[in-house]
């Protein structure tokens, strides 16, 4: 493999990621000491943004539905349709199971959807109105009680379409609220914001370490690090589209890698060629510009095989396939976050409309884990029951066995209890 471009180091990276931890530790510690205090202090400090309630009543909500277009709406509607009936798909996928694996023992598993979750939305520069379908819908489909959601204000301004998203989508409380202070209020509680079970969305560096900070005392959807593309072309494909799709994710944010893995040279040179025409003209090229200078990797190999196995390597959130069978990578690649198959679609579609999540794994994290479904909302748990006396004591004779081999004597006991009082007493 030849690197034509190359990004920033992993001991580059991981010095930012260690200054971000610090942050989010002390001010998880502040909201879980001084709760809606801490909450409001920052949000004023980071948003300018400190109404008399965070929480958006029905009135507010249908007031400010009630301003957003004919066109945005039917827009939102669309998509949502989309993202719900692909959610649909994947419910019905699950199924109960119930087995007798011995007579009189019978075991099973049920699907049962998380109590509660907070859907964090991200604003900013972008506000990311598909976040609320992705989490709010999908969490509402898996059949999950209380739904709440939070998004911050974008320059002291309520963020109208997003807000109309988040109820369309069936959000039971909304909150107008961002960044860490959002992530922490939602998974620890506050005196006005009752906490949840489970925290999902997408975020900044910010959101996404509040995340893994908060991880075990509630649940996530998944470790989301900043967006990352990675297009796989041979020579089939144009440089114009290679450059478009990897600045159009790049301009996500100054952390977000692009990387091109190529059979062709000639196409390799002919992009970065086109990247920088390309910057010279597009509006996020302030953001755009430095994610691909820092981040931007390309690479040249030999054969579409070798492509496909630095691909894997990668792990990438995003894999766009631009060559002449980009089936062959539907059928033996592993690690990805979501394929997208053909020059004829690409990462804004799955981002938006087109029906699947956009909640993706980063980092590597492609090598154990998919995205966001409706699965990740739901517990699938055992149970188990013995319906006869004999089959009590028949297990209970191999248990007690069992649990002497490891010296757990009052295991033993509890399946010899059973064996003296079920078995034959003959």
């Amino acid at each position: 493999m030849k690197v034509i471009k190359a990004g920033k180091t992993q001991e580059e990276v991981t010095q930012n990621d260690q200054k971000t931890a610090k942050i989010v530790a002390e001010a998880i510690a502040d909201v879980e000491s001084r709760g809606d205090a801490a909450v409001r202090e920052m949000s004023e400090k980071f948003d300018k943004w400190s109404p008399a309630s965070f929480r958006l009543s029905e009135e507010e909500i249908q007031d400010i539905v009630a301003q957003v277009s004919d066109d945005v709406i039917e827009d939102i509607k669309f998509a949502q349709k989309n993202i719900r009936e692909f959610a649909e798909a994947q419910l019905a996928s699950l199924h109960d199971v119930e087995v007798e694996n011995i007579p009189g023992i019978i075991l099973g598993h049920k699907n049962i959807p998380v109590d509660s979750v907070g859907c964090y939305i991200p604003g900013g520069r972008y506000p990311m109105v598909a976040s609320a379908h992705m989490s709010v819908l999908t969490a509402k489909v898996a059949g999950v009680k209380r739904v709440i959601a939070s998004t911050p204000p974008i320059n002291g301004e309520i963020p109208k379409a997003t807000v109309a998203a988040m109820h369309l989508a069936g959000a039971d409380e909304i909150y107008l609220l961002g960044g860490i202070q959002a992530l922490a209020a939602m998974a620890i509680g506050t005196e006005t914001i009752e906490g949840v079970d489970m925290i999902v969305g997408p975020g900044n560096m910010f959101v996404a370490e509040a995340k893994r900070q908060l991880f075990g005392r509630v649940g996530i959807d998944l470790f989301a690090g900043p967006t990352e593309t990675l297009v796989v072309a041979d020579e089939t494909a144009d440089a114009e589209m290679i450059a478009t799709d990897l600045l159009g994710q790049g301009e996500h944010g100054p952390t977000s890698p692009g990387a091109l893995i190529t059979t062709s040279e000639k196409l390799a040179n002919e992009t970065l060629e086109e990247i920088q025409r390309q910057l010279k003209t597009l509006p996020t090229a302030d953001v755009a510009s430095v994610s691909w200078e820092d981040y931007g990797q390309v690479y040249v190999v030999d054969s579409i095989e070798e492509a496909r196995v630095e691909a894997d390597k990668l792990a990438y959130e995003h894999v766009e396939i631009l060559t002449e069978n980009p089936d062959y990578f539907l059928e033996n690649m592993t690690n990805y976050g979501c394929l997208f198959l053909g020059p004829e679609t690409n990462v804004a579609y799955g981002d938006k409309v087109i029906g699947t999540n956009h909640t993706l794994p980063t980092k590597g994290a492609a090598r154990y884990t998919g995205g966001l479904w409706v699965g990740k909302f739901i517990k699938t748990v055992t149970y188990q029951k013995v319906t006869t006396p004999e089959a009590s004591a028949e297990i209970g004779e191999v248990a007690a066995r069992l649990c002497q081999l490891e010296n757990f004597a009052g295991h033993a006991e509890q399946a010899l209890l059973r064996v003296r009082r079920y078995g034959n007493k003959e």
